[in-house]
């Protein structure tokens, strides 16, 4: 093998040069990969770091804890039980968990207490305990009205240790908001976020006390939005951990905003079970500046039972689509009867406002102030028409009761088509249902059957036309097309609904 020797400095440099340009000649066949290596690539985010939201926000969010007074009855698990001793219990809490049980003396938020002997005269007994947040430096408070329901004394911690005695300034079982004030200053009040830019998949964070302990943080993501859960509020929902004592303390965002009030879970063992709820904090604030001012919510009503709209009762009365609130009832004397309103009426929009679900009227009825002059937009009889309303004030629930089923009048008329045999309505049921017209159901079969009709039920209205009596009944069902299903306006009782009957 031979050799090759090179004496000159220069030669060496040139094969050096030749050696790199050879390898590079390879070099090009590799390259274009690496641009479609970056490009399939996902981009890498990190989990969220939530310590500097909880140094935040944390000292904002206070244990609340309610006692009621009670007449003292021997001891719980003492001589005469057959449970386990306040003691046994106490010292298997303190085993297993290094502490005593929540909601005994000496568990966190519990003040320490010697032992005493059974007494028979009244006294302040641990009702519950719940969280809250600060809204003001000078001491206002906002939880849930289901914390502090039925307490005689609302105690309140801070994270500092201090304790106060709260008193209730108001509270609203309808949306489950309550304000309690203490007497404070200089606290640090929360800051309050804008739940509309909450996006589903958003990281969200709970600070409270789950089962009395304290500043407990729990996070989770934003699940859903505009959850039906109440008739007054569209819930967030999340899968951060929310259990018992959770209740009242605020939903927070990755900018330290609270978003919510955590207030409901779906349970079917009373633990979490990863699906929580969470009242919007706009809509609280606006009850929470209600009860600031008068200690109550001021609620618009107007006065009639709603249901939903079905796709089939949609189709066939030529709505279009499912929308609006369907008017099953309307109270007499009501806002709704003054304008004109009638059962089977589908309301559609308030104040200009869509309604696109029943749930939205009441909700848009409510935040209205009791006395503002409103319009009502109302889909009757394959027309459109507004009727304007004075909003009156809502006071309490009204459930209106279904009337005894009137006897059984005149000769029937068979319906084979409809599965109905139906009879003329008696001058005493119209008087007391209110109705000029329209027929009583006597007995019933499919397909009027699978339709959800009952014997009883008065039909008011089929296809869209109004029923005078079992002739008017007849001479309607002779012109309508059997092979289509026929939508048809019931009242049962107070109430009225439709359904959609499809004939043999």
């Amino acid at each position: 093998m031979s050799s090759i020797q090179f004496t000159d400095k220069r030669q060496r440099v040139w094969l050096g040069a030749l050696s790199l340009t050879a390898v590079l000649w390879t070099l090009p066949a590799l390259t274009p990969l690496q641009p479609a290596l970056a490009q399939s690539s996902a981009p890498v985010r990190t989990l969220p770091d939530f310590t500097d939201l909880v140094e935040i926000v944390g000292p904002s969010v206070v244990n609340i804890r309610t006692l009621e007074k009670t007449a003292a009855s021997p001891v719980a698990g003492g001589p005469n039980s057959g449970g386990p001793s306040d003691e046994e219990l106490q010292e298997l809490f303190r085993r297993f968990f290094g502490m005593p049980p929540p909601g005994k003396p000496g568990a966190p938020g519990q003040p320490k207490q010697p032992n005493r002997p059974q007494q028979q005269q009244p006294e302040e007994q641990p009702r519950g305990v719940g969280s809250g947040f600060i809204l003001t430096a000078d001491g206002f408070i906002m939880t849930n009205a289901h914390v502090v329901d039925g307490a005689d004394q609302v105690v309140v911690t801070l994270t500092d240790k201090r304790e106060f005695t709260a008193r209730i300034v108001g509270a609203d079982k309808r949306t489950d908001v309550a304000v309690v004030k203490i007497e404070a200053t200089g606290l640090p009040p929360v800051k309050i976020g804008d739940p509309n830019r909450l996006k589903v998949g958003e990281w969200v964070m709970a600070i409270g006390s789950p089962f009395g302990l304290e500043n407990t943080v729990t996070a989770g993501i934003v699940s859903a939005k505009g959850r039906d859960t109440g008739d007054y509020l569209p819930f967030i929902q999340t899968d951060v951990a929310i259990n018992p004592g959770n209740s009242g303390g605020p939903l927070i965002n990755m900018r330290g905003e609270v978003v919510g009030i955590n207030s409901q879970i779906y349970s079917r063992s009373g633990g979490f079970m990863g699906i929580s709820f969470a009242i919007p904090i706009d809509e609280a604030v606006q009850v929470s500046t209600q009860l600031r001012a008068s200690g109550r919510v001021q609620r618009g009503r107007l006065g009639v039972g709603i249901g939903d709209v079905g796709k089939d009762v949609a189709e066939s009365l030529g709505l279009g689509k499912p929308q609006g609130a369907l008017v099953s009832n309307v109270e007499p004397g009501s806002p709704a009867e003054k304008a004109g309103l009638e059962a089977g009426d589908i309301i559609l929009k308030f104040d200009g406002k869509k309604i696109e679900k029943s749930s939205d009227l009441p909700r848009a009825v409510g935040g209205t102030k009791p006395g503002t002059a409103s319009t009502v937009t109302v889909f009757r009889r394959g027309m459109t028409k507004d009727y304007p309303i004075m909003v009156g004030e809502f006071e309490q629930d009204k459930t209106a009761q279904n009337k005894a089923a009137p006897e059984k009048a005149a000769a029937p008329n068979a319906t084979q088509q409809l599965g109905l045999t139906v009879s003329d309505l008696t001058d005493a049921l119209k008087k007391e249902l209110n109705l000029k017209g329209g027929v009583r159901v006597d007995a019933v079969a499919d397909p009027a059957l699978k339709a959800g009709i009952r014997e009883g039920d008065v039909v008011v209205q089929v296809a869209n036309t109004e029923v005078a009596d079992v002739k008017a009944f007849n001479q309607l069902l002779a012109r309508v097309d059997k092979s289509k299903p026929i939508n048809v306006l019931l009242r049962r009782g107070e109430w009225a609904q439709y359904t959609v009957i499809r004939p043999r």
